[in-house]
């Protein structure tokens, strides 16, 4: 019986110490991660920092309005191509109807 305790304390033991042991690896791994992502963040405000300094956000101001210029010529564009795909439909369907 003496045994049978002592494996038994072994065991719970080595089951604490893997259950200590695995809380120590998810806390490193959590803390490498959250100063990956705040060293993430940190690069992204150094980069944003000198646009800012210099003006440059003005000229993304321009690119983006220029976008939405585009944007709305290739809607009609778009547009143009539904109405002539729809009369070639149709003309096809009066050329099937006719035979």
């Amino acid at each position: 019986m003496s045994q049978y305790r002592e494996s038994t304390t072994g065991t719970l033991s080595s089951l604490i110490s893997g259950a200590v042991l695995g809380a120590a690896g998810l806390a490193w791994w959590l803390f490498s991660e959250a100063e990956r992502r705040q060293q993430t963040r940190k690069q992204k405000a150094m980069l944003y920092a000198p646009r800012i300094q210099d003006g440059s956000e003005a000229f993304e101001a321009n690119t983006s309005s220029h976008k939405n210029e585009t944007s709305e010529q290739l809607e009609q564009r778009v547009e143009q191509l539904n109405s002539a795909i729809a009369d070639v439909r149709k003309q096809l369907e009066d050329l099937g109807a006719r035979n």
